[in-house]
């Protein structure tokens, strides 16, 4: 089963605008989703750049812990590792060590990175504090993944 994750911000394939860039002002961009099936019990969001000069892909967003009734995320998701606008939904450590969302910001004249915003509806509730990085996150969801989405945009400098 497929969840279908957009942004207001740019289109699937297309340029993240400069705003939500580390050029720009740093902000998430606004997402939306549907499609959560019966039995979620949490989601997870994580944005990476698999076309980043790193061993791994290079981590831009972990939020876990969203309850299944929450269908969005404003732009400019503050950057703590609670959230007062989503009660219970915690964020992670990204490539850079924060808390948060930190934008694209590949190296000059590197071509086009891919930026993958991918969602996961969990089917069991996970135990793991604030401030997980991606690995921990993924290998605590990786036996319960009910669906995914994913968005993909475009930035180069």
């Amino acid at each position: 089963m497929a969840i279908e994750l957009i942004s207001s911000a740019f289109e699937n394939g297309e340029a993240i605008p400069r705003r939500y860039t580390g050029e720009g002002e740093d902000v998430s961009p606004p997402l939306h989703w549907s499609g959560i099936p019966e039995g979620a019990k949490e989601l997870v969001l994580v944005c990476d750049d698999p076309d980043a000069p790193t061993p791994q892909p290079w981590v831009h967003w972990v939020i876990y812990k969203i309850p299944p009734t929450v269908t969005e995320l404003p732009e400019g998701v503050p950057p703590h590792s609670r959230l007062k606008l989503i009660p219970g939904a915690l964020q992670g450590k990204n490539s850079w060590h924060t808390l948060g969302y930190r934008g694209p910001m590949p190296p000059a004249d590197h071509g086009p990175h891919r930026y993958f915003f991918r969602i996961y509806a969990v089917k069991a509730k996970m135990v793991i504090e604030a401030g997980a990085e991606k690995t921990a996150v993924l290998r605590e969801i990786s036996n319960h993944v009910l669906a995914e989405g994913q968005l993909m945009g475009t930035y180069s400098r």
